[in-house]
């Protein structure tokens, strides 16, 4: 059964940094690409960062040069190392991945940009 636990989100003070980890299991997390979204009250849930199998990034225009999306194929384990935090990122980050044809979501961790 494929699981994705996320953690790492809080209240952060704008120009503040974040670590957010995606603990997976159930699937052989190395042959799959990872992904981060968020989601804003009021507003479409939208892709972050992705990290293919062989570490290509990619990252939404909103995102580049402030966040880095990482992966530890030993620990199941992906990250999202966000800095320069502003307000608007502020949202419920979820990690995703798309095994066996079907679409895995975490429970989301709240990230909060406020002074």
């Amino acid at each position: 059964q494929v699981q994705l636990v996320e953690s790492g989100g809080g209240l952060v003070q704008p120009g503040g940094s974040l670590r957010l980890s995606c603990a997976a299991s159930g699937f052989t997390f190395s042959m799959y690409a990872m992904d981060w979204y968020r989601q804003a009250p009021g507003k479409q849930r939208e892709l972050v960062a992705v990290i293919s199998s062989g570490d290509s990034t990619n990252y939404a225009d909103s995102v580049k040069g402030r966040f880095t999306i990482s992966r530890d194929n030993a620990k199941n384990t992906v990250y999202l190392q966000m800095s320069s935090l502003k307000p608007e990122d502020t949202a419920v980050y979820y990690c995703n991945a798309f095994v066996r044809f079907r679409q895995y979501w975490g429970q989301g961790t709240q990230v909060t940009v406020s002074s």
